[in-house]
């Protein structure tokens, strides 16, 4: 099942609950994949889907760390209920272990030896966890991973 038939399935039983603010996510998560496919000119593939709910989660992280900033509580609020709705979608995380394992991994097979190959490593690593891995996180493993070299 992809993921446009589930969220299509999740709005409707949202609509039966009478859940308006999942449901307004849902629609949201809708359109942004029609937009998607329009834009790509086809369905999107897993991997096309996983990356595009990594973006929608990552922008309500955002927005969430400046409401948490500016001292809007009400928004606070609603981006959290918002970031679980779209949690659903998305791929299981991968765990500090798996990213630091996968690290070092790509550094012994690009031959990493210093922070002058952190762009090389970065380059080799994000396709492999695009979607099931916080870029930032992965960001830092790397940076720690090279610096103890």
């Amino acid at each position: 099942m992809s993921l446009l038939d589930d969220l299509k399935k999740d709005m409707i039983s949202a609509m039966k609950a009478k859940d308006k603010d999942t449901l307004s996510v849902v629609r949201m998560l809708k359109a942004s994949v029609q937009n998607e496919q329009i834009n790509l000119g086809h369905d999107l593939t897993p991997d096309e889907e996983n990356a595009l709910m990594a973006k929608e989660y990552k922008q309500r992280k955002d927005s969430l760390a400046e409401f948490e900033k500016g001292g809007r509580q009400d928004l606070v609020d609603a981006t959290k209920k918002e970031m679980a709705v779209v949690a659903k979608y998305m791929p299981e995380q991968m765990s500090a272990d798996e990213i630091q394992k996968v690290v070092e991994e790509t550094i012994d097979q690009v031959g990493a030896t210093s922070m002058k190959d952190f762009g090389k490593v970065m380059g080799a690593i994000m396709p492999k966890v695009k979607g099931k891995a916080d870029g930032q996180v992965v960001n830092a493993t790397v940076k720690k991973v090279l610096q103890s070299k």
